[in-house]
């Protein structure tokens, strides 16, 4: 504040003080004096570059744990949309491996409410073999009448495929990734082999079959598109020896959130001899682990908002230094320490509160158009930046919860307004007669 500034502001200051001394909180004096202050001159420049530097901290980490949240909420919501919609949210099991006598059973199980859908099912490991390719394959017994059930599978087969699934028990379908990474086509063959198969005098000998493939799926998911083979349930039976009896009853229910009550019906039908695993036991660790993630990631990310913060500190300092004698002046004009306090409180809160909603804005924004941008990069680098194969989602999504961007948008301003209380504090502090003693 220059000698021009002071004699703008003695009327004002004049008036305050006839009518009891010092100005009204937040009055547009305090305002219009911690604009000027915000507008620093040519030899201030070096607190301006700072204020910059503290107000674009403050936008990068407001954007950045936006962003970040909200990538972790979509993984984590695809994940489970795709596990869910893929597996059942609850499997009966027998003991040892085998449930026979299943059909009374799933017809019990499919009048428990809140059961939506009930499919009997043979798992079982084998070896696909084609065009010199061998990997390892889940193969899943299914009625063919359960396949549309699947919404995911059923939603995304090729042309024709379920009719040639229904037709042909000795056909198949298989993810988009595994056939192309065998080179298979629909209508071509493969060969399953599996490490238990014929009783012979000598032992169990692994038995191999040949199957048509009827039709791919493709979920989005890699672990599935590249590792699962569908097969008639009758047909998988014969295959593993299983004779008539099931590996287990898949069953999904309409609330798979409220999976307790559900499973306490449940435990109504089936016998006691009988194990009941849900999705949470069996995805237990993989939640968990993506949870445990997201809590450190948002912790390591805050620092930047902080980093920032003290920046607003470093930089409001500085301002009081170079205002010392400004603010002498106006305190012997009339101004209360609250006045000054409060100008700036305002200079710096300021800072806080166009960096935070300038990084709300870029976080939204990115988030909304973030599957663009990530093509737009790997085009610019030739980099593939979510590769399938790892990330096992072929997309990368971003869903944003109004409860966590408000919380990172408060946690934002309190921060920054937090940072400025010791400088504004130390200028209304701040002796008139100490500061014009040497000047």
């Amino acid at each position: 504040m220059n000698q021009v500034d002071v004699q703008r502001s003695q009327p004002r200051m004049v008036r305050a003080r006839r009518n009891g001394g010092g100005t009204s909180p937040f009055s547009y004096f305090e305002w219009m004096l911690a604009g000027r202050y915000l507008r620093a001159r040519r030899q201030e420049g070096f607190i301006s570059v700072i204020a910059g530097f503290s107000l674009s901290g403050i936008a990068l980490g407001v954007a950045t744990l936006i962003i970040v949240m909200a990538v972790m909420n979509g993984f984590r919501e695809e994940l489970m949309g795709k596990i869910l919609g893929f597996n059942g949210h609850l499997v009966v099991q027998g003991m040892g491996n085998s449930l026979e006598g299943w059909e009374p059973l799933a017809k019990k199980l499919a009048t428990v409410p809140g059961v939506v859908r009930v499919t009997p099912l043979v798992e079982g490991q084998a070896l696909a073999t084609a065009a010199g390719a061998s990997p390892g394959v889940l193969v899943r017994g299914i009625r063919p009448s359960d396949v549309p059930n699947v919404k995911l599978v059923a939603n995304s087969l090729t042309p024709n495929a379920l009719e040639r699934f229904r037709t042909n028990n000795s056909s198949v379908l298989i993810g988009r990734r595994l056939a192309e990474r065998m080179g298979i086509l629909p209508g071509m063959t493969m060969t399953l082999l599996a490490p238990r198969g014929n009783v012979t005098p000598f032992g169990v000998t692994p038995r191999a079959k040949a199957y048509t493939v009827a039709g791919t799926f493709n979920v989005g998911m890699s672990e599935y598109d590249s590792g699962v083979v569908f097969m008639p349930l009758a047909e998988a039976q014969a295959y593993f020896n299983m004779g008539k009896s099931v590996t287990g009853i898949e069953i999904m229910v309409d609330n798979p959130d409220d999976i307790d009550q559900t499973r306490e019906a449940i435990y109504g039908v089936v016998p006691r001899t009988m194990r009941l695993v849900d999705w949470r036991q069996v995805n237990a660790t993989f939640f968990g682990a993506l949870q445990v993630e997201r809590t450190v990631m948002f912790l390591i990310l805050s620092l930047i908002i902080v980093v920032a913060a003290f920046n607003i500190i470093s930089g409001m300092i500085m301002m009081v230094k170079d205002k010392t004698r400004d603010i002498a002046i106006l305190r012997t004009m009339g101004a209360t320490s609250g006045t000054v306090l409060r100008v700036f409180l305002i200079s710096g809160s300021a800072i806080g509160v166009v960096g935070t909603f300038a990084g709300f804005v870029i976080g939204v924004l990115f988030c909304l158009n973030i599957e663009s941008i990530r093509q737009f990069l790997m085009w610019a680098t030739g980099a593939d930046l979510f590769p399938e194969a790892i990330y096992f989602l072929s997309r990368l999504p971003a869903k944003m919860e109004t409860g966590e961007v408000a919380v990172v948008v408060v946690a934002g301003l309190t921060i920054s307004i937090l940072a400025t209380i010791y400088p504004a504090w130390r200028a209304a502090r701040l002796d008139p007669v100490e500061a014009l003693r040497y000047e």
